[in-house]
């Protein structure tokens, strides 16, 4: 078993002593309790996600209400991604020593804050301090999220719950830009923004009630150590790998509906049931993926980014077929979006003393990685057309899966060394 080699190898690591801020503590909470408490996680992340997302479909009317052009208020979306890396890298070093309750809390306070800006805006400037407000809370919750989790729940269980965290984010994924639209057509563009204020509102209190204290570590923290973790070989592999499957996926997916519309030629009812159906194969998905992680973690961190690989080859090859390109897309969204809670477990093995700055690490370069994939990609579509891209993002994963293989055959001799020398 894959899992069991895996523990008795970690356990006698020189840097094992060091993980007693990040690893389970039983005396925190109640089973049941602990449950309630990552399902108020899970819940924040979903507001998160929704607010991050909900510009999407209210680009034009925001632009017109405050006298924007759509470009102006398209840098709404990209500023927030940016302070979300800035936040990821610092925050660690930051707020050594605090209770990791208190910060959490504090994240959703600013979601709520974030939330009432942009709704109440006047003008451009006080728009951007709303959007960055909230890339602040994204980086800082989704940097500890991993950690916090790991706290709350035994290791066998962390796989689940860093599942759940990733239903809430592919859910909100999923309805934001559907939601934000049809709200916007009833309410406003202000209306749907504030939308999102009870429902941070309610995460915040659930948090407050459901979260034990959780105390931070007392020791020094550089924000430079959060880059020394590249210095482990098996992080350094594994990041690699999860930069590439992300700048693949957003490769393919940014350009998903100019390729459905013009390839496929859906209808927009059928591309947003398309997208609705990917968002729910997503969710199954991470349920199915996250209960065989404990046993068959690299394999899966292997096949996923290879079966993605597979998937956008075949779209390029029946990009004109509906039925077949509904399936692929299906197929995309189960494996896709199940990624994060297979490298979230990894994290959670490999760092458990570094959880935190790993944490922030890893947000930091999903964030650089999906930024990079939707630029590259968009040159390629421009200048080569869009099956270009889909070789491009399908080149990518593949790489992605070399380098999980490589991240394998690392922790593998690294464990055969240990045993050697007990």
């Amino acid at each position: 078993m894959q899992r069991s080699y895996l523990s008795s190898s970690e356990d006698d690591l020189p840097w094992k002593d060091e993980a007693m801020q990040t690893t389970y503590d039983s005396t925190l909470t109640e089973p049941r309790a602990a449950r309630g408490a990552v399902a108020s996680l899970a819940l924040c992340v979903a507001v998160l996600i929704a607010s991050e997302f909900m510009p999407v479909s209210l680009l034009t009317p925001l632009a017109d209400g405050l006298h924007l052009t759509e470009g102006q208020a398209g840098q709404a979306i990209s500023v927030s991604g940016i302070f979300a890396v800035l936040t990821s890298l610092f925050i660690s070093a930051l707020t050594r020593g605090i209770d990791r309750k208190i910060i959490l809390t504090s994240f959703s306070l600013l979601l709520i804050l974030s939330g009432s800006i942009v709704t109440l805006a006047p003008n451009y400037a006080a728009l951007m301090l709303g959007r960055v407000l909230l890339g602040i809370a994204i980086g800082g919750f989704w940097s500890m999220s991993t950690s916090v989790v790991m706290r709350l729940v035994p290791e066998k269980d962390v796989p689940r719950g860093l599942a759940l965290l990733n239903a809430g984010n592919a859910i909100a994924a999923t309805v934001s830009a559907p939601l934000g639209s049809y709200l916007g057509a009833l309410i406003g563009w202000r209306g749907a923004f504030f939308f999102v204020v009870p429902l941070a509102v309610l995460a915040l209190l659930w948090q407050w009630i459901s979260l034990p204290p959780l105390p931070g570590k007392a020791q020094r923290s550089k924000v430079s150590s959060v880059f020394a973790l590249l210095l482990r070989p098996q992080v350094a592999l594994g990041m690699a790998s999860i930069f590439l499957l992300f700048m693949g996926q957003f490769a393919l997916f940014t350009y998903l509906r100019p390729f459905v519309e013009t390839v496929t030629h859906l209808r927009i009812s059928m591309l947003s049931l398309t997208l609705l159906v990917m968002g729910l194969a997503g969710v199954a998905g991470t349920w199915c993926i996250s209960r065989l992680l404990r046993a068959r973690l690299y394999s899966i961190l292997i096949a996923i980014p290879l079966v993605m690989a597979v998937l956008a080859g075949l779209l390029v090859l029946f990009g004109s077929v509906q039925p077949a390109v509904a399936a692929l897309l299906a197929a995309w969204g189960f494996f896709g979006t199940a990624a994060p809670v297979g490298w979230g477990t990894w994290l959670s093995r490999v760092l458990r003393d570094e959880a935190e700055r790993g944490g922030g690490l890893q947000v930091a370069i999903i964030q650089f990685a999906i930024t990079a994939g939707a630029a590259l990609g968009g040159v390629f579509f421009d200048q080569f057309g869009w099956s270009s891209t889909f070789t491009l993002a399908a080149a990518l994963l593949l790489g992605s899966s070399f380098a999980a293989a490589a991240a394998w055959f690392n922790n593998e001799r690294r464990a055969s060394k240990t045993l050697l020398d007990i």
